[in-house]
C-alpha cells in the first residue's frame, strides 16, 4: 500500500475542500446580492412610461389631423378610382378594406402620420409631419424593453449563474485532485521502489537492482542505491577471495615450510652419495644425481612461489604514470617474445593510479606474459589505458584460443593451473595485489577473440 502517496492525497483534501466551500459560499452569496440590486424593474417601469407616452401622442396626433381634415387646414392628396392602377399599395389596400377611414404611419422610421378617407369614388389622403419623434423605432425599443424585463422570468439567470460557477469551481477542483494523484504517484513510486530495494538489500540480496529515471533527486537517490548495491556486492565478493586467500596462505605456509625441511637434508644426502661413489658407477651416478637435483630445484622453486603466495607484503602507494608503466612492461617482455605484435590504445589523459608500483608491475608482468603464451606465435596483444569514475583500468587482450567456461569460473583460485609449466598461483597473487591497492582484477570480452583481463586501480 503507497502510504505516502495517500497521505499527500487526504492533506490536499484537507487544505482544499473548506476553503473551496467558503469561496462557493462567498461567490454565490455576492452574486445573489448582485442580481437583486438589478436594473430590471427600472427598465419595466421606463418601458411602461414610454409605452403610455408615445400611445398618448399618437392619439393626439390623430386627433388633431382628423380636426385639421374636417375643417380644411390641411391638404389632402386626392386618389382618383379611374387611376386605381396606378395606386400606391398602402391606399389600394385600404380601399380593398371597405374601411371608412384609416391612420397609418409613413415616411422613415414612422415619422409622419396618414389619415386615408373615402369620398365617394375617390381616397382622400391627408399627412402630417411627427418631427423628430419616429414611431417605429419608439416601439422596436419598446419591445426590447419589454423583451429584457420578461428574460429573468423566462430564463433563472440566478439559478443558471450559481450553477455554472459551481460546476466550474468542481471542475477546477478535481482536475487539480487528478493532478496530485498523478504527482503523488510520481513522487510516492521511487520512494517505494526504493524502500522495497532496501528492505531486499538488508535481507541480504545484494544483486537488487532498481529502475533508474530521470535526473531529480529520486533519480539521483535511484542511481545511489544502484552504486551502493553495486559497491557491496563487489565487498562482499573481495571478502570472500580474501578469506579464501587467507585460508590458501596458511596451508601454502604450511606446505613450503614443511618441503623445504625435506628437499635441505635430501640434497644434501643426494651430494654425499654422489661424494662416496666409486669410479665404476660414477656415470650411472652422475645421471642418477642430476635427475634429483633437477626434480629439487622444481620443488625449490614450487616452494618459493608458495612463499611469495603465503606472505602478506604492505602495499606502499604512490603515484603512477600507468601510460608510461605499460609501455615500459611491453619494452621488458617484447624480446622474450619477439614474435608476438604489441598494440597499445593509452588514454589521451596521461592516467595517475595511486598503487604500490612493484605490485602493479608484478600484476602487468603476469597477465602480458600469459597473453603472450597464449597468444602464441604470430599472435596479438591488445593493451588499453582508461579513465572512468574515479578509476583507473587497464586492459589486456590476445588472440589466443579464450578461456573454457571451467578456466573462467576456477581462473584466480590458488593452485589451479591449466598451462603445462604454470604454478597455479599467478593469476591469484596478481589479484590479490590488486585487492590489496583498492581495485580488483576482473575477466572480460576480447576484442581479439582470446581472452581479456581488465585491471582496475583507485586514481590520483
Amino acid at each position: 500500500m503507497n502510504r505516502l502517496r495517500n497521505r499527500l492525497i487526504v492533506a490536499f483534501l484537507a487544505a482544499t475542500v473548506i476553503p473551496l466551500a467558503a469561496t462557493v459560499w462567498i461567490t454565490t452569496s455576492l452574486l445573489d446580492r448582485s442580481l437583486t440590486y438589478s436594473a430590471t424593474k427600472e427598465l419595466d417601469d421606463l418601458s411602461k412610461t414610454l409605452e403610455q407616452t408615445a400611445r398618448e401622442f399618437y392619439q393626439h396626433t390623430r386627433q388633431a389631423l382628423k380636426a385639421d381634415a374636417a375643417s380644411g387646414r390641411v391638404p389632402a392628396e386626392r386618389y382618383v378610382a379611374l387611376e386605381i392602377e396606378h395606386w400606391p399599395n398602402g391606399i389600394r389596400e385600404f380601399w380593398d378594406s371597405g374601411e371608412a377611414e384609416r391612420f397609418a404611419l409613413s415616411g422613415t422610421a414612422g415619422d409622419h402620420l396618414e389619415y386615408m378617407v373615402r369620398r365617394g369614388g375617390d381616397v382622400w389622403v391627408y399627412s402630417r409631419e411627427l418631427g423628430n419623434v419616429r414611431m417605429e423605432d419608439i416601439a422596436r425599443q419598446y419591445r426590447r424593453s419589454r423583451e429584457l424585463v420578461s428574460l429573468p422570468e423566462t430564463h433563472d439567470l440566478r439559478r443558471g449563474l450559481i450553477i455554472t460557477l459551481v460546476v466550474l469551481v468542481v471542475a477546477v477542483w478535481v482536475f487539480a485532485l487528478l493532478s496530485l494523484v498523478y504527482l503523488a504517484h510520481r513522487i510516492s513510486s521511487p520512494i517505494q521502489q526504493l524502500t522495497g530495494g532496501l528492505s531486499q538489500l538488508a535481507s541480504g540480496n545484494l544483486k537488487v537492482r532498481l529502475h533508474e529515471r530521470g535526473t531529480d533527486e529520486t533519480g539521483l537517490a535511484l542511481r545511489a542505491f544502484n552504486n551502493m548495491a553495486d559497491q557491496l556486492e563487489q565487498s562482499r565478493d573481495r571478502l570472500i577471495y580474501l578469506t579464501q586467500i587467507a585460508s590458501w596462505q596458511m596451508l601454502a605456509r604450511k606446505m613450503a615450510h614443511e618441503l623445504k625441511n625435506s628437499l635441505t637434508p635430501i640434497r644434501l644426502t643426494v651430494e654425499e652419495i654422489a661424494a662416496r661413489q666409486t669410479q665404476a658407477d660414477r656415470q650411472f651416478m652422475d645421471q642418477a644425481v642430476q635427475i634429483v637435483v633437477e626434480e629439487i630445484e622444481t620443488l625449490e622453486r614450487r616452494v618459493r612461489a608458495f612463499s611469495e603466495f603465503s606472505s602478506e607484503p604492505t602495499p606502499r602507494p604512490l603515484p603512477l604514470d600507468i601510460n608510461s608503466l605499460v609501455q615500459e612492461r611491453i619494452a621488458l617482455l617484447r624480446p622474450a617474445h619477439a614474435e608476438i605484435t604489441y598494440s597499445l590504445q593509452l588514454a589521451e589523459t596521461q592516467p595517475q593510479a595511486f598503487a604500490d608500483g612493484d605490485q602493479v608491475k608484478g600484476i602487468l608482468t603476469n597477465l602480458l606474459e600469459n597473453a603472450a603464451e597464449a597468444a602464441g606465435a604470430q599472435g596479438r596483444v591488445l593493451s588499453i589505458t582508461s579513465v572512468n569514475d574515479g578509476m583507473v583500468f587497464i586492459e589486456v587482450h590476445d588472440s589466443g584460443p579464450g578461456l573454457s567456461e571451467e578456466a573462467s569460473r576456477s581462473l584466480f583460485e590458488p593452485a589451479i593451473t591449466f598451462k603445462k609449466h604454470g604454478m597455479g598461483l599467478g593469476l591469484s597473487i596478481a589479484r590479490k595485489s590488486a585487492l590489496l591497492n583498492g581495485g580488483d582484477i576482473t575477466v572480460i570480452r576480447s576484442e581479439l577473440g582470446g581472452a581479456a583481463f581488465r585491471v582496475v586501480l583507485p586514481k590520483l
